[in-house]
């Protein structure tokens, strides 16, 4: 049943075809009348209408110059919502295993994508032994129906048969370099050879060479890791104010973390967490040890969280530089509140508790809306807009 405080405007869930509506709000004008849901929250009153429906478990969004969205299916799929409609599925995608959490995952586009129509891809593929985890460049072609010049530009250097801990979103740098996450692969002291992908967040040039500057590019460690210590990051974003990187990751029982990754460093899964395996026995040696950094915010019991955005926007400024995190166990979203000196987490607040099912991902738009996706057999793009104050 809908939360109490639900206002509801419209029929729950219904699914029109938005036609126009999807690039006039994208686009910050006023849309023509549709269905939507208004609902209370801490600071503000917002919408939430659905801009697609029918997508095989999206994982990852990302709006285009012309207000198109590019949505990635983990069952293998790339498809454009354009106008409210939802294409054919994109052709010219690299070899994607979607078995087990793999499959076609994160989407993410180059900084100059407007002139080079360049974007990212991760995705589980085959490999010696198994599965693991890649990236893959590609140009998506001025129509929109396919993706040329496509370059695999990294794959893990481990692979196994467990079909669990991709991690891989993407966040791109604004120096244009490519940051993504891969999980320990359900073996957790991956995490903690410097040698093995699994279980960092790794950094590399948009061609896939290394960084001279990335902390092991001399030795030490794979050079392509980042940080290490990371059970499975499954949500990352740059603040674009201030450039630093934030990731979200899940626990094991409970031990959900925020950290803000830095080169080098290693977050501690397993050697300390916050969490307890399933079984309910203790991991590693506790919740802190020398050598290992602290997350900034965690979670007990998890939320399984998804994907997260860094809120920059005009249509919340209530929410400036807070954390937007999906969370998939309590079908919600959370919003972190940061401090704006200290960016130390003072507040919590979760929103939309159970209302579209599970939230995978998260995105800030262009206007200031925020767009969701719903990790369903029958997956929907939703929009939360400020709700516009009545005019007596």
């Amino acid at each position: 049943m809908p939360n109490a405080s639900r206002i509801q405007t419209s029929k729950r869930h219904s699914r029109p075809i938005l036609g126009l509506c999807t690039a006039l709000a994208l686009a910050g004008f006023a849309a023509p009348s549709i269905a939507r849901d208004t609902i209370p929250t801490q600071e503000v009153r917002v919408d939430v209408e659905v801009l697609a429906s029918g997508l095989d478990h999206p994982w990852g969004v990302e709006v285009l110059p012309d207000g198109a969205l590019i949505v990635t299916e983990r069952s293998g799929a790339l498809r454009l919502v354009r106008d409210g409609s939802v294409s054919e599925p994109v052709g010219g995608l690299p070899q994607i295993a979607a078995r087990g959490q793999g499959g076609l995952l994160d989407v993410a586009l180059a900084r100059d994508f407007a002139d080079t129509r360049t974007l990212f891809l991760s995705y589980s593929t085959d490999g010696r032994n198994g599965l693991g985890t890649a990236i893959a460049r590609a140009q998506l072609s001025e129509d929109g129906s396919t993706l040329t010049d496509v370059e695999e530009i990294f794959r893990m250097n481990r692979f196994t048969g467990v079909g669990r801990h991709f991690g891989s979103r993407i966040a791109v740098a604004e120096d244009g370099t490519i940051y993504f996450s891969i999980g320990d692969r359900g073996d957790s002291e991956r995490a903690q050879d410097l040698g093995d992908h699994a279980g960092s967040v790794l950094r590399i040039n948009p061609d896939g060479s290394v960084p001279e500057d990335n902390p092991f590019a001399d030795g030490g460690g794979a050079p392509e890791i980042w940080s290490a210590g990371h059970r499975n990051p499954q949500g990352m974003d740059f603040d674009p104010e201030t450039g630093v990187l934030y990731t979200v990751e899940h626990g094991a029982r409970g031990g959900d973390e925020v950290n803000r990754p830095q080169p080098g460093l290693n977050y501690g899964w397993p050697v300390i967490s916050y969490g307890r395996h399933y079984s309910g026995g203790e991991i590693g040696i506790g919740t802190a040890a020398e050598g290992y950094e602290q997350p900034i915010h965690y979670w007990d019991p998890s939320i399984a969280p998804g994907g997260m955005a860094v809120y920059r926007g005009e249509m919340f400024p209530e929410w400036d530089g807070d954390l937007l995190v999906a969370a998939l166990k309590y079908q919600l979203l959370v919003r972190l509140d940061l401090d704006a000196e200290t960016r130390e987490v003072i507040g919590e607040e979760r929103m939309l508790k159970g209302d579209y099912g599970r939230i995978r991902d998260v995105i800030v738009a262009p206007d200031g809306a925020v767009l969701m996706l719903t990790d369903e057999d029958d997956g929907m793009v939703l929009r939360m807009s400020r709700t516009p104050e009545a005019i007596d």
